[in-house]
């Protein structure tokens, strides 16, 4: 009966250390599959982060229109070529957002894609779009200025809000590229 109990006992023992274990396993398993999915889950892109088309329209729309109004590279602009686009191109404003929507989702990672209507040397044509505004650095810098303003008025987070002005910032060049300086 001694080894009956024994047996009997290294059984039950056997058995609860196998369902403590597989439990253990499972628990082990089902936090590791959590760590994995998180460590795999891809970071949004910038355009997920912005909200999407419907948001970086309505960003769009309102930076547009605020370019129009800013004294320096508006309607007032001391550059001629600005302030003719700004008072006498206005029928093409509604365009130009939807291209600027274009290009944004575009550059931030979105499914819309951006072709420009003045193919340029460069993927997204900038510098043949502006070459004839003659915009100059510091006109660009005040553009970007306003970007800034309006994305603040919007509330983009700061870390958005640095990547769109980065995004937007590396694109001078092409921008300026019509600038010719004075002097």
């Amino acid at each position: 009966m001694k080894t009956a109990v024994s047996t009997s006992f290294t059984r039950r023992v056997v058995v609860a250390g196998l369902a403590v274990t597989a439990a253990t396993t499972a628990v082990l398993s089902a936090e590791n599959a959590h760590a994995q999915d998180e460590q795999s889950t891809p970071e949004k892109s910038l355009y997920e982060r912005l909200g999407g088309v419907f948001a970086i329209a309505a960003v769009v729309d309102h930076f547009s229109d605020a370019v129009v109004k800013n004294p320096i590279v508006g309607k007032k602009s001391k550059n001629p070529q600005l302030r003719k686009w700004h008072t006498k191109n206005l029928e093409r404003l509604p365009g130009l957002k939807f291209m600027r929507t274009l290009w944004v989702c575009d550059v931030s990672g979105g499914p819309f894609k951006f072709t420009a209507t003045k193919p340029g040397t460069t993927p997204l044509g900038l510098e043949e779009a502006h070459r004839d505004l003659r915009i100059s650095p510091a006109e660009f810098d005040e553009v970007a200025a306003e970007l800034g303003r309006t994305l603040d008025h919007f509330k983009v987070p700061k870390a958005e809000k640095t990547e769109v002005l980065a995004a937007f910032a590396a694109h001078k060049d092409e921008v300026t590229a019509g600038y010719v300086k004075k002097g």
